[in-house]
């Protein structure tokens, strides 16, 4: 029957369509978005770069997995990044650098001079740096429709509007119904419902595991000067701030973390004002315009690492949630690995450095 299904994925923003593009050639997949289209919140709304640091020491593995396949799809842009502090502040930089000593990640101290070199109209007090000269920019656009024509040559459509409200298991079998009145079965489900994955695992009768989701707002500014196509990336040691060029404007955020209910999350004005006057206490350019302004999700578990795998006490649940502000530059990775448990496969070249039990559902239970 068509309704019948080996894999049910809950959401199709990069983590549902990605997972779903993986596993599309070895099993019948069916994938729910509760949209009006995929990617609506979190995808549609990331900043999004490949810095092989961001999201700490337990996410990198996955990072520079993925880096390859990014570059093969051609969806990085050489950026390059710098974590700036002031000169109060070495010993944190010595930390954050010692953090990744044996993970291979490229990383350099700067001065001064070199800082001021590469961020015109930075401030005095501003006297360490830490390069990383392998970060990119994503096109995180190209990257999501990437993974839906893999999913339509694969003969898989997304269907939207389509959210799911009501789960049971009977006799190895979910039995699931959708907000538009459809049913399907499936052996498995596949919670990838980013801001709403603890919903989503409640629904299914699963226990909830702490995911907060964590509203982030970006800025896009008109500055004067105007910010040099060639400005690296440029986030703060103590998380205060990040900044970075786009099409002649400055994309700017607070670096925010404030819990939320999951939502269609907005952008408030103190937060946005927040960012504004960090920046300015960095460089002294003016700030002419604010030109728009947006906010999105970014749900992380209790430990601060994604969770990939089935939960250990409800049978044909898994888990491809909590990925953060770091979902899409791990997608291709943290993809490929789901697939493979899913499907108990063998580990290949993107993944073999991996640790799964790292990622695993059952170090909360």
């Amino acid at each position: 029957m068509n309704n019948r299904f080996d894999i049910a994925i809950i959401g199709a923003g990069m983590a549902g369509a990605s997972l779903a593009a993986e596993l599309a050639g070895d099993a019948k997949v069916l994938i729910l978005e509760a949209e009006d289209r995929p990617g609506y919140h979190a995808t549609g709304r990331s900043a999004a770069f490949w810095v092989e640091t961001y999201g700490g020491p337990g996410v990198q593995p996955l990072t520079t997995a993925a880096g390859p396949y990014l570059q093969e799809q051609g969806v990085l842009v050489d950026r390059g990044a710098l974590t700036i502090g002031r000169s109060d502040q070495q010993s944190e930089a010595d930390a954050f650098a010692k953090r990744f000593a044996a993970s291979g990640v490229e990383m350099h101290m700067l001065g001064r001079a070199e800082l001021a070199e590469r961020i015109p109209g930075l401030k005095p007090d501003w006297t360490i740096g830490i390069l990383e000269p392998t970060c990119c920019d994503i096109d995180v656009a190209a990257l999501h429709a990437h993974y839906l024509t893999r999913l339509r040559r694969a003969g898989v459509t997304p269907r939207s509007r389509a959210r799911l409200v009501r789960a049971e298991r009977r006799d190895c079998v979910w039995f699931l119904e959708t907000s538009d009145g459809q049913q399907f079965e499936a052996a498995v489900v596949v919670n990838a419902a980013g801001a709403w994955a603890d919903p989503v695992a409640q629904s299914c009768g699963a226990n909830p595991l702490g995911i907060i989701p964590y509203r982030r707002t970006i800025a896009q500014l008109r500055t004067d000067p105007a910010p040099s196509a060639n400005l690296p990336l440029v986030l703060d040691l103590a998380e205060k701030f990040y900044f970075k060029p786009e099409n002649g404007r400055l994309w700017l955020s607070p670096h925010d973390e404030t819990p939320s209910v999951a939502c269609d999350a907005a952008a408030e004005e103190l937060d946005v004002a927040l960012a504004i006057d960090r920046l300015q206490q960095v460089v002294d350019w003016r700030v002419d315009v604010l030109e728009h302004r947006w906010a999105g999700l970014r749900s992380f578990a209790p430990d601060r690492l994604p969770v990939y795998g089935f939960d250990p006490d409800c049978e044909g649940f898994f888990w491809f949630a909590g990925q953060g502000g770091f979902g899409i530059q791990t997608a291709p990775a943290a993809a490929r690995l789901g697939a493979q448990l899913l499907l108990d496969q063998s580990r290949d070249a993107m993944t073999h450095d991996l640790d799964p039990a790292a990622y695993s559902p059952s170090r909360f239970r």
